[in-house]
């Protein structure tokens, strides 16, 4: 019985190891960006999908800290992750593409040296439309937030901390306020709008779009790689950030502190650092990538889409999300109150 014990655990740590366990945003990766890996290193790719940071921390605090090799966590759920001890230190010495790395995303506010995170791609929240609804670009958050100003069914985003900036955002706050009273007053505009009849709930991104492409919705709340990729050359849909800004986003590639696998986990980080294969996920995300490298190989017709990379004035009132400590608790009740109300 022992010796069987002991090849089956044998026999578990062969298949581990040839294997990558993936836990990522849902269509977050080119598909040929995985069979060219799995080509390259012989390891087997098994991919798991969550559409929002709380969903990847609520499932690696259950037990996905030893299941998972790789997560993707946006920048302000860093500090969280690392504080609950659900990351590892990456082995730089194993990671030569970090060189390729832009020096702005180097040494960024919520993983100082890059310790326990390598820049994945990076974007913008905003506004996917429908054109033949919306002539023009919708220029206010006021068409979710103002029954006034609804053209029709819309949804949330559903994800707090970027949905209440964007409340924040629309009442002229910033998008990491926690002042109770200016709090109290997103509660009270996004709880308005809920009780309109053209709200639709929360959804995640790519729900969201799949929302507006069966015409259930006229305008929805997504990340600005789903909308540009799911419309990519289709007239009928657009995407623009409201004049009163919105919130900025990177996403990175980081290793669960007792991932089964973390020599696969830094192979495919660096992978994907590589300046050729960095240029490829951000031409099939339609993203804005931190990898300078990569950068320099991209089409002239993404470089120049202002809806990948924001104008001087956009960025003047684009906010990054930054974790808020104890005050998480102050915008976490707030999420509560928006979403049983």
């Amino acid at each position: 019985m022992r010796i069987l014990l002991i090849l089956a655990a044998a026999l578990g740590l062969a298949w581990a190891q040839g294997t990558l366990n993936l836990y990522t945003w849902t269509d977050y990766i080119d598909p040929s960006i995985v069979r060219d890996f799995e080509k390259e290193t012989g390891l087997k790719v098994r991919i798991t999908y969550y559409e929002s940071n709380e969903e990847m921390q609520a499932k690696l605090q259950a037990g996905g800290v030893s299941q998972f090799d790789l997560v993707v966590p946006s920048d302000f759920i860093v500090p969280v992750l690392i504080k609950l001890n659900l990351l590892q230190p990456l082995d730089k010495s194993k990671l030569p593409n970090l060189k390729n790395l832009d020096p702005k995303f180097t040494n960024p506010p919520y993983d100082p040296g890059n310790r326990y995170t390598a820049g994945y791609l990076w974007g913008t929240v905003g506004l996917m439309y429908r054109t033949d609804v919306f002539q023009t670009p919708p220029a206010s958050w006021s068409v979710l937030f103002d029954p006034r100003a609804q053209k029709g069914a819309f949804t949330f985003m559903d994800s707090p901390r970027e949905m209440l900036g964007i409340g924040l955002r629309y009442l002229g706050f910033s998008v990491n306020s926690t002042d109770p009273a200016q709090v109290k007053k997103v509660i009270d505009a996004m709880l308005t709008a809920k009780r309109s009849r053209n709200f639709k709930g929360f959804q995640g991104g790519v729900s969201a779009t799949k929302l507006l492409l069966a015409n259930q919705a006229v305008a929805v709340v997504v990340y600005n790689q789903d909308a540009l990729r799911v419309a990519e050359g289709n007239p009928r849909y657009g995407f623009t950030i409201p004049k009163e800004g919105s919130t900025l986003f990177i996403d990175s590639m980081a290793i669960p502190a007792r991932a089964p696998n973390p020599e696969a986990a830094h192979r495919f980080i660096n992978f994907i650092l590589d300046a050729r294969i960095g240029a490829r996920l951000a031409e099939y995300q339609q993203s804005a990538t931190p990898n300078a490298a990569a950068k320099k190989l991209l089409k002239p017709a993404l470089l120049k889409n202002p809806a990948i990379w924001p104008s001087e004035t956009q960025m003047r009132v684009l906010e990054f999300i930054l974790d808020q400590g104890r005050n998480n608790r102050i915008l976490d009740e707030a999420w509560t109150q928006v979403k049983s109300r």
